[in-house]
């Protein structure tokens, strides 16, 4: 997790209220990918019959992953908002940690894209949801 600013780590995992109520991990991160872990917790469950989560989880840790990502990027005292986030659902995910990968696809002076995919912990081979975010940046000067 070289080439990042330090500061980074900790926002992600436990900088706001709601990052440490979920329980983020920084698996891995670098300049332009990161790899998140999203912490089951029972008030997740969408579908408790079918043992799955709750699809508002899925489209929340695309949103972390996503913003994640582009922070690699980034110093701590530049800004970003979400311009728009996109959700692909492609099977559920099931009632355990649910795992995000994320990579920027362009970097631009204000506008970034960043690819999320994510998975259950027990089958990091199977994509659970893809996801795309566009970013506005303003750095810091």
């Amino acid at each position: 997790m070289k080439d990042i600013h330090h500061e980074l780590i900790d926002f992600i995992e436990s900088g706001s209220p709601f990052h440490r109520f979920l329980n983020i991990q920084v698996i891995d991160a670098k300049p332009g990918a990161i790899k998140l872990r999203l912490p089951y917790k029972e008030e997740f469950g969408g579908n408790m019959e079918r043992g799955i989560l709750h699809g508002g989880i899925s489209a929340m840790f695309v949103d972390i992953v996503a913003a994640s990502t582009l922070w690699t990027h980034l110093g701590p005292e530049d800004k970003t908002a979400t311009i728009d986030l996109r959700v692909d659902y492609q099977r559920p995910a099931m009632l355990e940690d649910l795992l995000g990968e994320g990579e920027v696809r362009m970097m631009g002076n204000s506008i970034a894209n960043v690819h999320v995919r994510l998975y259950s912990a027990s089958t990091p081979d199977t994509v659970q949801a893809e996801g795309r975010a566009v970013f506005h940046i303003k750095r810091k000067r």
